[in-house]
């Protein structure tokens, strides 16, 4: 039942020894639960609570009284006002520390990494050979996919009947005269018909050939072919740079071995092998059991090949050479069948990097 607002000093105390009471009896320290504790909060402090009703009565008194009374019942809801703060705090404490044992959750522990993209086995080992040879003072420059018979074979010096124009061999475009490029030459082609030497450039890049796919060929794949061109450049200097290169790519003790070779775009022509890195050249299945491992292609450029592109041979001389990436990431990585790296395994592929697993 509501009670009636006192209009006297008397009536007034009366009721706020009775609100003082019934606070002491309510015990907000013992409210057992949030609900308990809202139901407290709402029979002193709501809108129509007791306090707040009791408060609201004192401008029924004279102004000496409320200067007298007001202070008592403004501490007396301000103390209320605390315990209600300090109990709804340590009840919402022991709720969250409740639910956290029933669920059996630790917030503390790391949450699991969803996993991350990283570059391909085979753009980091491109990268990494393109790199050396920046470092070494050559420019890197790229060219396009699709080339005409001029760029791919004639000005490299290979024969109208070389067998690498058939169809067989190469990609050729339906009904245009036009080709997808079976090395990066085509670059170093396009680069000294457009410079003036002397040049130093290396060619990153995809290239195409009509090959059956197995464990160690492909239709696709990548090369890096480089080019030096100056006066009085020879044989020398492309074993000098070569060497260096390869000490950087697969370590300072490793040992080089130039074999004759025939390139139809340089003369003479090597095929460049290194003491197996598998077996140290005691004869293992990687090497074939010989010891050496072939690793890359070079010469010294074709005189034929300057004249074709405007070059006078007698006072320009050059040499270079192509390595396959494919070829250089099996051996530096085990990998057995170059098909793995197209697979798109991500088993395979986190072998690379522990964090795609």
């Amino acid at each position: 039942m509501k009670r009636e607002a006192p209009t006297s000093r008397a009536a007034w105390e009366q009721a706020y020894a009775q609100s003082e009471s019934a606070l002491r009896a309510a015990d907000v320290e013992r409210c057992a639960d949030l609900p308990k504790l809202e139901e407290v909060r709402v029979r002193f402090l709501g809108r129509k609570g007791e306090l707040t009703e009791l408060l609201k009565a004192l401008k029924n008194l004279s102004l000496d009284d409320r200067r007298t009374l007001g202070p008592l019942a403004q501490a007396l809801k301000d103390s209320l006002d605390r315990q209600v703060s300090a109990r709804r705090a340590e009840l919402e404490d022991a709720y969250d520390a409740a639910s956290l044992q029933k669920d059996a959750i630790d917030l503390t522990l790391p949450s699991l990494r969803p996993p991350r993209g990283r570059l391909h086995p085979l753009t980091t080992t491109l990268h990494e050979i393109a790199c050396i040879f920046q470092f070494m003072g050559y420019s890197w420059e790229e060219g396009p996919f699709i080339e005409d018979e001029r760029h791919n074979f004639s000005a490299l010096n290979i024969p109208d009947d070389h067998p690498a124009r058939d169809s067989h061999d190469t990609f050729y475009l339906q009904g245009l005269p036009l080709l997808l490029r079976t090395h990066t030459s085509t670059v170093q082609v396009r680069v000294m018909e457009s410079s003036k030497p002397p040049l130093r450039v290396v060619c990153p890049g995809r290239v195409f050939r009509h090959e059956q796919i197995d464990a160690t060929h492909s239709a696709v794949f990548h090369q890096v072919e480089g080019l030096v061109i100056d006066e009085g450049v020879g044989f020398a200097d492309l074993k000098g740079h070569l060497q260096a290169f390869l000490q950087k790519l697969l370590g300072p003790s490793t040992q080089t071995r130039f074999r004759p070779s025939y390139f139809p775009f340089t003369e003479p022509s090597t095929e460049v092998d290194v003491k197996c890195f598998f077996c140290p050249g005691s004869g293992c299945p990687a090497c074939k059991r010989t010891g050496w491992i072939e690793i890359l292609g070079a010469g010294v450029v074709n005189p034929a090949v300057l004249s074709a592109v405007g070059y006078d041979p007698e006072k320009w001389s050059g040499f270079a050479f192509g390595i396959g990436v494919e070829r250089v990431a099996m051996l530096l990585h085990g990998v057995q069948d170059l098909r793995d790296f197209y697979s798109n395994d991500l088993r395979f592929l986190a072998q690379f990097d522990e964090d795609l697993v």
